[in-house]
C-alpha cells in the first residue's frame, strides 16, 4: 500500500432533515442509512465506509441535533449520540440547506465550533435554487459565522459536486492504512439494517398519520440456504396507530412489508422472507427503560 494512503473518521452533522443520510448514502455509493421526508428519521450513529485505491473515508451519520435535551428519553439519546460522534474524528461535515441559515441550524453549528478538527460546510439542496447566484452571499455570510476549512455547495439527491466534497475531505485525513477491510461498507449488521428498512417504510407510507414514536424490533433473523427469514414487530404507542398501520384488510402492513423486503433484497443480495406484526406499548418513547430495551442508546 502506498505510503501516501489516507484514512480517517468524518462526522456528518446538521439539523434534522438537512439531508445528512442522503449525503452519506451518496458518498458511500450504497444505502446504509434510511431516509424520508420526516425530520429525525435517523436515530442511531450510522457508519458508512468508502474505500478507493488512494483513501478510505469512514463516515459517521448522526441524528439531527436539535435544541435542548427535551424531556423525552428518546430525544435525549439522539442528541447524545450526535454529539458523541464528534469525539476522535479527523474532520466534520456540517450540512445546511441552500435556503440559508436558520435557528434550527444553531445547535449543530455550536457543536461544530467545539470540534477539535477541521470543519467543512456542505450547503445542500442547491438543485432547489432557481438562481445559483444566491449561493455567493450565503457562502460569504457562512464564512463570517465560522472559519470553515472549506465551503462546498452540493446536491446530495442529484449528486452534484459530491465528488468535490470527498476530495476536500480526503485532503484533510491523516496518512495511515485503512481502518476497515476494503469490501466493508458499514459497521452495522444486516439485522440492524433490516429493522431500519422497515421503519423507513413506515415513515414514508404513513408519515402524516403515524406519530414519530414508532420502533421496530427484529424478533427472528435466520440465514437459510435459499433466503433470509426475518420476523419483525412494529411498536406503536396507541391502538389507533396500530389500526392505521395495519390498514383495511391488512393492506397497509402488506405494503410496508413489500417495500421493506425489496430494500432488504437490494442491500443483502439475497431473497428475503419477511413477517411483520404491529403491537402497542403505551408511552415507550417517554420511558427510559423501554427506549433502552428497543435498542436505543447502545451506540453512544
Amino acid at each position: 500500500m502506498s505510503e501516501t494512503y489516507r484514512s480517517g473518521l468524518v462526522a456528518i452533522i446538521g439539523r434534522p432533515n438537512a439531508g445528512k443520510s442522503t449525503l452519506l448514502n451518496r458518498l458511500v455509493g450504497q444505502k446504509v442509512s434510511i431516509t424520508s421526508h420526516r425530520a429525525q428519521t435517523t436515530r442511531h450513529r450510522i457508519v458508512g465506509i468508502h474505500t478507493t485505491a488512494e483513501a478510505q473515508v469512514v463516515y459517521v451519520d448522526t441524528p439531527g441535533i436539535h435544541r435542548g435535551e427535551s424531556d423525552k428519553p428518546l430525544n435525549r439519546v439522539m442528541n447524545r449520540a450526535a454529539r458523541a460522534s464528534l469525539a476522535g474524528v479527523d474532520a466534520v461535515v456540517l450540512v445546511i440547506g441552500a435556503e440559508g441559515w436558520s435557528e434550527r441550524d444553531e445547535p449543530a453549528l455550536a457543536a461544530a465550533r467545539q470540534a477539535e478538527c477541521p470543519v467543512i460546510l456542505a450547503i445542500n439542496k442547491i438543485d432547489r435554487l432557481a438562481e445559483r447566484e444566491r449561493l455567493l452571499p450565503l457562502i460569504a455570510t457562512s464564512r463570517e459565522r465560522m472559519a470553515f476549512a472549506e465551503v462546498v455547495p452540493l446536491s446530495a439527491t442529484k449528486g452534484d459536486n459530491v465528488e468535490e466534497l470527498e476530495r476536500v475531505i480526503v485532503r484533510l485525513l491523516p496518512q495511515q492504512p485503512p481502518l476497515y477491510d476494503a469490501e466493508q461498507i458499514t459497521d452495522r449488521s444486516e439485522r440492524f439494517l433490516a429493522a431500519e428498512f422497515v421503519r423507513e417504510q413506515v415513515f414514508r407510507g404513513f408519515g402524516q398519520e403515524v406519530p414519530y414514536a414508532v420502533a421496530v424490533e427484529i424478533t427472528e433473523f435466520r440465514d437459510e440456504p435459499k433466503h433470509i427469514h426475518i420476523d419483525a414487530v412494529i411498536w406503536v404507542e396507541k391502538d389507533g396507530q396500530k389500526a392505521i398501520l395495519i390498514g383495511k384488510g391488512g393492506a397497509g402492513l402488506k405494503e410496508i412489508g413489500r417495500r421493506a423486503r425489496l430494500e432488504m433484497q437490494k442491500a443483502f443480495g439475497r431473497k428475503v422472507w419477511l413477517g411483520l406484526w404491529v403491537k402497542v406499548r403505551e408511552g415507550w418513547s417517554q420511558d427510559a427503560q423501554a427506549v433502552k430495551s428497543l435498542g436505543y442508546g447502545e451506540d453512544g
